[in-house]
């Protein structure tokens, strides 16, 4: 017998969706956090990746289109969190290494605790 689909509680379908890609991200030894709610679950792995879910899709920012001035998304079925997490970690591994720490200038003078510069 079968469930109706208008019984079918599909509010949790995007949290499960993202708790499966967190776990598939351990895999990739990616740590991640999920967060939920008004219908949509977030998978946050890094500064500037949040990987969004509807319960049927997982999608994440992946770079700016300067020609038509647009964000681009990289999308990928929910149903899948093994190789959705594999091309997030993709993009945290690229993100990381585009993350390098500023290096202080030769003659820069230092910075004090309270701004002001000696």
């Amino acid at each position: 017998m079968s469930v109706p689909v208008e019984h079918v509680n599909t509010a949790a379908f995007p949290l499960v969706a993202a708790e499966r890609l967190q776990v598939a991200l351990k895999d990739h030894d990616v740590t991640a956090e999920v967060h939920d709610g008004y219908g949509l679950a977030l998978v946050s792995v890094w500064v500037g990746l949040v990987v969004w879910c509807d319960g049927l899709w997982f999608w994440w920012r992946v770079g700016w289109n300067e020609r038509s001035k647009s964000v681009m998304y990289a999308r990928h079925p929910a149903t899948d969190p093994a190789r959705a997490a594999r091309r997030v970690a993709f993009q945290y591994a690229d993100l990381r290494a585009r993350r390098a720490r500023p290096e202080v200038t030769s003659g820069a003078a230092p910075v004090q605790p309270d701004g002001s510069a000696s």
